[in-house]
Parts: C-alpha cells; structure tokens; sequence
C-alpha cells in the first residue's frame, strides 16, 4: 500500500501544483491514498468549501487542517457536510470532526486523525497525547492502519509525539512550519516520523508568504497585508 502525504498547500500556487502533479504521481507511483494539509490552501490562511472541492477534484482523499482550520469564516457553517476533512481533533467542542477511516484504492482501510500542538500556539486546546490515546481507540476498531497529521511548531512537541504514539500509529507527520526537516526514520516499534513534511507552494518567497512583504514587516515592525 503506497500513501502520499502533501505538506501545507499553501495559496493558489500550492493548489495550482496539487492539480498539475497529482494526478500523474498517482499514477506513477500506484498511490492508494492521498492526504493533504489544507490549512493554508485559500491564500495566506484557512480554507474554503470551494477549496476544498477543488482540492478533491484534483485527487486529494482527505483533507487535515491546523491552527487556521477557522480563519475563512465561511467554512464554518458547511464542514459538517464535507466529509473527508479533517479540523483538529483536539479543540474542546468545534463542528466537523478530527478523525476518520476511509477506504484505500487497496482495499486497506485507513484511519486518518488531525491533531494540533499546543506549544507556541496561540489556541486553547485539549492535550493532544490523551486525544491521540481516545482517537486511536476508535479508529484501530475499523482500520487496519492509522495515520496522524500532528499539526504543531515545537518540534520537542512532535518529536514526542512520535515516539508516544510508536507502535500504535503506522506514521506520525509532523505540519505547520513550512520547511521540511530531515529527521525522515522508523521508530523501533515501526511507526514512519517525520518532525515536519515541508510545504507545497513558492520557493522564492518566505514559507510561501511573498519575499517583499515580510521583509518589510521585519524591518518596520509595521502590520502588512500578506500576499501569497
């Protein structure tokens, strides 16, 4: 069983490269399930159920979210009925759901759950390592094998993760921060980690943030509109 894991889809470049790409490394690579970070896949944050479709259309199984999983307001009346995304499973009591299991092109049934860090992050959440604990429990009594966004900016945070839920989780993959890190293994008890999968979107800006804009946030301290 072959499943892609695409780090944050960031604006329409990300989303232009979703729909230009996949639908060939699908086939190239015999990919059974396709899981993508979407929090950042309408502009600079949050997604849309436009969005959301379009990232479907383009192949995309199931869609996870972060800490901007709310910042297109529009979404927040309609995630209910969209349903192969993912919010956090641990906000304390928000519409949508945090975990699901679909069935792979394979015939291998796959839980998919959505956490989000609480280091560094500005949110008020439930503790992601017991949320992890409640989620797998339901999911392992359908799937044959879980897979877990962990949505965080510490990587202390992630790395225990990793190691909290080895054995239990078939791969933790770390999101959030844009830049993919280098610590790709198989932990002793065979869970695949990475701290973090990267981002899909420009490489000629700031974490898929335009170069100019940032810069001249950091050289006046002055608010600016980002564009992506």
């Amino acid at each position: 069983m072959n499943i892609l894991f695409i780090g944050d889809v960031m604006g329409r470049a990300g989303r232009d490269m979703v729909r230009k790409h996949l639908p060939r490394l699908i086939a190239e690579e015999a990919i059974d399930l396709t899981v993508a970070n979407g929090e950042n896949a309408a502009g600079r944050a949050g997604i849309t159920p436009a969005v959301v479709r379009e990232l479907r259309e383009a192949g995309v199984d199931v869609i996870t979210l972060g800490d901007h999983a709310w910042d297109q307001k529009d979404l927040i009346p309609a995630i209910d009925t969209l349903d192969r995304l993912l919010r956090p499973a641990n906000y304390p009591d928000a519409p949508g759901r945090g975990g699901l299991v679909v069935p792979t092109r394979a015939g291998v049934r796959v839980g998919v759950l959505n956490l989000l860090g609480r280091v560094f992050l500005p949110v008020q959440l439930e503790c992601p390592f017991r949320t992890a604990d409640r989620w797998i429990e339901e999911l392992e009594r359908e799937a044959d094998a879980i897979l877990v966004d962990f949505h965080a900016e510490a990587t202390s945070e992630k790395v225990a993760m990793g190691w909290y839920l080895d054995g239990r989780a078939a791969a933790v993959l770390g999101t959030h921060t844009h830049v993919q890190t280098a610590d790709e293994r198989i932990l002793p008890n065979g869970t695949a980690y990475i701290t973090d999968a990267g981002m899909t979107g420009p490489s000629d800006g700031v974490i898929g943030i335009d170069r100019d804009k940032i810069i001249e946030r950091f050289l006046t301290q002055m608010p600016v509109s980002f564009a992506t």
